[in-house]
Formats: structure tokens, C-alpha cells, sequence
């Protein structure tokens, strides 16, 4: 059945993964009536889907869930409330009301079913994820062989096409993706050589930790990165080396290490592309929009959620963030409230404090 153009919808939500269901489905359950779900891929449920280890929905559900399990939960319940989800759909801009002759938010969207669209919607919330930063971000000195992933490319290769992507694995960075996937590959029959942290602490949860590092036996050394990535065809090793506090290579403590894969885990970015081009206010900190109590940004009806916002430690999180984002949307087409942002006089900004690097909501 082809996406119905003609009406105006009450919510559009751009993004199926876990924040977007969630906000789809709060605002179904506080009584919006035509909700549409944009997703990209060929299946709703997002970066969850690959994620088969267990350890989500401890603080939403008060149970221990793989990822494909909490997230199948959000798409049967979005079935069951009719809340409308077309894959395989690319959003390609948005026209915020105040540029439209209508004074309704459109959005330019294709797929192969339905071709081009223009839809048309009252609400908007942007609950696109992140994705991870790449090794062009980082600007490791070496030649461009085969072997050197994203860590949650990595995760893709091994969990859902069932490929290795090597054998011999070295990991740089210490994020939770990264010390699951050092656990996985182990798994797997792979050697973790050793995960490098350029900080003098790891960044990922303390679980992980001990769960995919130090129950595997897996080394993790601190303070240490990757100056050198070797090999012509295909990756044959990296020379690691001791940074200080500044981060400067500390010179004599160079080592090279003999692997055929790179893994990165460096961080996410939140996925905005399409925010910023339709005008929405960033945060500089969080790479994300700047939002309000009620997760809008600063255009009127326009909705974030999720990752898109800023990068969450638990998807649990994700989830409690995007249903108040859902509700709110709702209630901004029943009229309960009105936009927070029509009066700038009434806006106050949340600054952090000592210590603080950044707070949302950014202003109330």
C-alpha cells in the first residue's frame, strides 16, 4: 500500500530505530491519530538489530533483553497501536512551517514503492541515531590497505552477514562497541591482540569492562595509540606507541604489533545532516539540536529524540528520552501547550556548572 500524500499527518517521524518507535508510539497512546515512521533501512528496529548481545531494557522492562528482542518489542507494539512504518525510505530535506505556504512542515522523502514525496505534517520529531567517527577523523599516519573498520561495521559483518573480518585484531579506542566487539571476535575464534585508549581511562561502562575484557583476558592499555598503520593490500600490523598528558606520542615507547584488522571505536556523532538544513539551532557540544523540556528544538513542532540529540550510555535511556519527545509532540497538536520557543523572552538557558560539560534540555 502506497504512503497516502494527500493528508496531513499529525507526526512524522524520521528515524525507525529505538528512539523513533518510542516516540511514535507515545504519541499514538496520547492520542494522535496518523503517525508515520520513515526508516532507511529494509527493517525498523535500528542499530539494535545487530546488537544480539544481551544486557538492554534492565531499567525499562526490569529484564535482561538482546538487542533484536528489545527492539522487536517497540515494533509490534507501534504494529498494534497502527502506528504506519515505511523502510527502505530515504529522507532527503525538510521545509520547516515557516517556509511552506501552508504554515505546515513538509517532507521530502523517496523510495522505490512510492517514488518522490512531499508529505505534509503538523509535528515532526528527528530520531535519525548517530554514527560512529571514522579513521578520516582521526588522521592515523599509513598506507589505506583493507582490514581497518568501524567497530559497528565490524558488528554488522559478524552478527547479521555472518562474516570475520579478521583474525589477528588489533582495537583502538575503548567505547562499549569496541569491548563488545573485542569479545565478540574472541568469540568468534579471532586473537584480540589488545585494545589501545589514547585517555588514561576507559571509556566504556564498567560492565563491559569486565565482561569482554578482563573475563577474556583481553589486554587493555591506557594512555597508548596507533601512530602507524602498515601494510600495502591488506593490513599487516600497526606500531602503537605511549601518549602524555597532552596526548603527545611519548618517543622510545613505540611497539609494533602484527595484525590483519583494525577496528575503530572512537566515538559517535549524532546524525543531523537533515536539522541542520532545515534550519534547526545546534548544540557545538553535543553535535546534536538544541532542545527544551519538551525535547522540541527551536523551530516550532520540529521534535528530537534519541541519539540525534546526544549520545546516550544505555538505549534504555533512548527509550524514557523519546516517549517524553512522543508525548510532547502530542500535546502540541491538541493545543494543551504551545510552542516554548515563540517567546524568546520567556526562554531560560541551562547552563552546565564545574565540572559539567553539557546539559539537555539546553534551555527551558
Amino acid at each position: 500500500m502506497k504512503i497516502n500524500q494527500e493528508i496531513v499527518y499529525d507526526l512524522i517521524v524520521i528515524g525507525g530505530g529505538p528512539a523513533g518507535l518510542a516516540c511514535a508510539i507515545a504519541a499514538k497512546q496520547n492520542g494522535l491519530k496518523d503517525v508515520l515512521v520513515l526508516e532507511r533501512d529494509n527493517r525498523a528496529g535500528g542499530i539494535l538489530l545487530q546488537c544480539i548481545h544481551n544486557g538492554f531494557g534492565l531499567h525499562h522492562f526490569g529484564e535482561e533483553l538482546t538487542g533484536p528482542e528489545y527492539a522487536m518489542r517497540f515494533v509490534h507494539q507501534a504494529d498494534q497501536l497502527g502506528v504506519i512504518t515505511r523502510c527502505d525510505t530515504m529522507v532527503l530535506e525538510i521545509h520547516n512551517g515557516s517556509t511552506t505556504k501552508d504554515g505546515v512542515h513538509e517532507v521530502v522523502a523517496i523510495n522505490a514503492q512510492d517514488g518522490l514525496m512531499c508529505l505534509k505534517t503538523q509535528t515532526l520529531a528527528l530520531a535519525m541515531g548517530c554514527r560512529e567517527r571514522t579513521r578520516g577523523a582521526l588522521v592515523i599516519p599509513g598506507t589505506r590497505p583493507a582490514g581497518i573498520f568501524t567497530a559497528g561495521s565490524a558488528q554488522r559483518f559478524v552478527n547479521i552477514d555472518g562474516y570475520l573480518p579478521g583474525k589477528k585484531v588489533v582495537i583502538l579506542g575503548s567505547g562499549d562497541i569496541g569491548l563488545i566487539m573485542a569479545r565478540r571476535l574472541t568469540l568468534e575464534g579471532a586473537d584480540v591482540k589488545l585494545v589501545c585508549e589514547i585517555m588514561n581511562y576507559s571509556a566504556g561502562l564498567a560492565r563491559n569492562m569486565t565482561q569482554c575484557l578482563e573475563n577474556f583476558n583481553i589486554p587493555l592499555k591506557l594512555s597508548t595509540t596507533i601512530i602507524q598503520i602498515h601494510g600495502k593490500e591488506r593490513v599487516t600490523g600497526v606500531t602503537i606507541a605511549k601518549v602524555d598528558e597532552h596526548r603527545a606520542v611519548i618517543p622510545g615507547t613505540e611497539e609494533y604489533i602484527a595484525c590483519d584488522a583494525v577496528l575503530l571505536s572512537v566515538g559517535l556523532i549524532p546524525e543531523n545532516e537533515v536539522s541542520i538544513a532545515a534550519g534547526v539551532l545546534m548544540d557545538s557540544i553535543t553535535s546534536g539540536p538544541s532542545v527544551n523540556q519538551y525535547m522540541e528544538t527551536s523551530i516550532p513542532g520540529i521534535f528530537a529524540c534519541g541519539n540525534s540529540v546526544h549520545v546516550h550510555d544505555l538505549v534504555d535511556f533512548v527509550t524514557e528520552e523519546s516517549l517524553l519527545a512522543g508525548k510532547c509532540a502530542a500535546d502540541y497538536v491538541k493545543e494543551k501547550r504551545g510552542s516554548q520557543n515563540s517567546n524568546s523572552a520567556s526562554v531560560i538557558a541551562v547552563r552546565p556548572g564545574n565540572r559539567v560539560r553539557y546539559t539537555v534540555p539546553q534551555h527551558i
